[in-house]
């Protein structure tokens, strides 16, 4: 009966090691060997394969492109989930509404989201030219003379990648909190209008602490997703004006698979696995401040 016992009580762990031999394989090897090739000077066009300690850690920051990389990914993480987490919140509550038509309206909405980013990269690409785009035909209907180069200035090329990654992935932001929103007894909204509360007072002292754990949850997958992106990127202007709207992502494909630089993707590589890491960690130290 004892050894019956003591069997069992390795079942779990017996159960659990093909997992952890699976996950160990495909998730801590290769950021192992990927920081073992950021040590190294590997370029295959050139078959050069030597160890340079961490002369790439140091290269990167005397890298203007890469500069400029870094700044655009942060600015397009904060940016676009301010807006995914404002805009997504207003989204969730029409959706939420009782009005004719409102199931038809959340099937519909996600229509962009289930689209591939290669593909809407592509028709922005088109959308947003001078000539013959969307965008500049539409205003040309009110102002007949207007003339203007979204994705060749960076200001505006910026504010298209941004505005284009909202438009995909908002929609589905949105329908994630409101899958939170379904949750809320309609008892508690009654009771509120019993006590005189208006629209707005229900708004931020019920709807908004009942929500705001899922906002917080859904804000680090959504994070990690940004500064991965790379397709709409790839896709919409090819990392220009000159450097202007690279990704990391995108400059880590660039270096790898364009000009073979495998070592010095490796390290562009482990500082963007850094970054993520330090975003999840705010967003994780945020979450717990907020519960306490």
């Amino acid at each position: 009966m004892n050894t019956n016992n003591k069997i069992k009580k390795y079942i779990p762990v017996i159960l659990i090691i093909p997992i952890v031999v699976i996950r160990g394989f495909t998730t801590i090897y290769p950021i192992v060997i990927t920081f073992i090739n950021s040590l190294y000077n590997i370029k295959v066009l050139s078959g050069i394969h030597e160890f340079i300690g961490f002369k790439n850690y140091i290269d990167v920051f005397k890298d203007d492109k890469i500069i400029s990389s870094i700044k655009f990914t942060v600015i397009f993480v904060v940016v676009s989930m301010l807006f995914h987490v404002l805009l997504g919140t207003v989204l969730a509550l029409i959706l939420n509404m009782k009005f004719r038509g409102r199931r038809f309206l959340r099937t519909i909405v996600l229509i962009p989201w289930a689209m591939p980013a290669v593909v809407i990269g592509m028709a922005a690409k088109w959308g947003f030219n001078n000539d013959y785009g969307l965008i500049n035909d539409l205003i040309r209907r009110f102002v007949p003379d207007f003339q203007f180069n979204w994705l060749i200035n960076t200001g505006s090329a910026r504010g298209a990648v941004i505005s284009m990654d909202l438009w995909k992935d908002l929609p589905f932001f949105a329908i994630l909190i409101l899958s939170g929103l379904q949750f809320i007894s309609e008892d508690v909204y009654e009771a509120a209008k019993v006590d005189g509360a208006n629209s707005v007072q229900i708004f931020f002292k019920i709807t908004l602490p009942l929500i705001i754990k899922n906002i917080l949850t859904l804000c680090i997958p959504f994070t990690l997703w940004r500064l991965t992106s790379f397709d709409l990127v790839y896709a919409m202007t090819s990392g220009g004006p000159g450097e202007d709207t690279s990704l990391i992502a995108y400059r880590i494909a660039m270096e790898s698979f364009t000009n073979l630089n495998i070592g010095y993707a490796s390290t562009l590589a482990i500082m963007l696995f850094v970054l993520m890491a330090l975003f999840s960690w705010v967003n994780i130290r945020f979450m717990n401040k907020y519960n306490d």
